[in-house]
Order: C-alpha cells, then structure tokens, then sequence
C-alpha cells in the first residue's frame, strides 16, 4: 500500500528548504551587521511555517472526520 504524503508535511517542508537557502544567500546582510534584519525575518518566516503546518494539519483532520460522519451517515 502507498502511502500519501499529507500536505501539512510537505508544503512546509519545502517552504523551510526554500527559507534555508533564501537565509544562505542573505548572509550578506548578516555579514554587513544587520542582525536584527536579518534574524526578524527569518524568525517571523519561520513561525508562519510552523503555524501554517498546524493550520493545514487542523484542516486535513476536520476533512476526515467530515467524510468519517458522511460515511456513517449513508449507512444509516
């Protein structure tokens, strides 16, 4: 059986990669002494990665229980 990789994991996965190499290719900005630039936004970027994920996650289990309850309720 194949099992389905859920969105919750792989959309924030790949937003976490592009945010690593958008944060490698920034370092100059680093580098230059704008710490606080260059830490805000990555820290900023990097919670509505994590709160995305919880907010997909959240989707994905009322989507279940939503075809959960239509599929009990054809079989009453």
């Amino acid at each position: 059986m194949k099992t389905k990789i859920k969105k919750s994991t792989y959309l924030p996965a790949i937003l976490l990669v592009y945010l690593l190499c958008m944060a490698y290719i920034g370092k100059d900005i680093l580098l230059k002494g704008d710490y606080l630039y260059y830490f805000s936004v990555f820290g900023l970027s990097l919670i509505i990665i994590i709160l995305l994920h919880f907010s997909l996650k959240k989707k994905e289990k009322r989507d279940e229980e939503k075809q959960l309850n239509d599929k009990n309720n054809k079989e009453n």
